[in-house]
Order: structure tokens, then sequence, then C-alpha cells
């Protein structure tokens, strides 16, 4: 019994310190485009797009070595409202075609509007996002 209130305690702990360790990377909006745009507007911010698929190498890639790393999330943070875009689900299918993605990965810069400011092609490195940023 006291081996399972231990384990039980632990767990919960992890949980709760999992739960509070801030991100360091691209902290990513979790809602819908209109919601996002509503916060961009609120904020003051412009919004960004990954437009990625579940099959696309490079998107992996990106999402895991450079959208993670501190000085991306700070630059990316401070100026966006960031969204993952899944461009073969939900609204994906209608914003990728509404912005013209093409190919995967691509980035779509816009104000809170959602007027298109600019829009890259292709796997970008940390150097290469914190370029786009400026």
């Amino acid at each position: 019994m006291k081996k399972l209130k231990l384990v039980l305690f632990v767990g919960i702990m992890l949980m709760f310190l999992s739960s509070t360790v801030k991100a360091q990377g691209i902290e990513f909006f979790h809602g819908t485009f209109a919601e996002a745009q509503v916060e961009a507007q609120k904020e003051g911010k412009q919004i960004f797009m990954d437009f990625y698929t579940s099959w696309c190498g490079p998107c992996k890639m990106m999402a895991k070595k450079y959208f993670t790393l501190e000085t991306v999330g700070k630059k990316f943070n401070k100026k966006f409202i960031c969204l993952k875009i899944d461009a073969e689900k939900g609204e994906g299918p209608t914003l990728a075609k509404k912005y013209g993605v093409r190919a995967y990965p691509t980035l779509v810069f816009t104000d809170s509007s959602g007027k298109e400011l600019k829009k890259v092609m292709g796997m970008k490195t940390g150097d290469q996002l914190l370029e786009l940023a400026k």
C-alpha cells in the first residue's frame, strides 16, 4: 500500500512539474485561425502559420529541431501568434487553398486581419527562421 501511495505521489508531482515548465521554443496557439486573429489583434501581433502534413519529413525535422530552439521561440513568441496548420485536416485545406500552399512545409506570415505579408516554402533552419521573423 505504501508503494502504491509513493508511486501515485511521484506521478502527480511529475505531472505538476511538467505542466509548469515553460516551453523554450515556439509556443503554438491552440485554437482556430479566427481565434488566433482575435488574439493577434488583442496583443498587437502578426500571425505565423506553419503549414505541414503528417507525412512530411522536413516538417517533422523543423518541428523537432528548429521550432524548439530557445532563440527562435523568444523571437516568434514575442512577435507572432503562432499556428501549426495540418493542411489535410480540419480548417487546414481551406486555409491552404486561401494562401496558395502547394508544398510542405510552407510558412505564411499575415497581419492580424489575415492579409498575407510573406510566404516561404521549404525547410528552414533556426537562423533562417530568425531572419524571416525580422
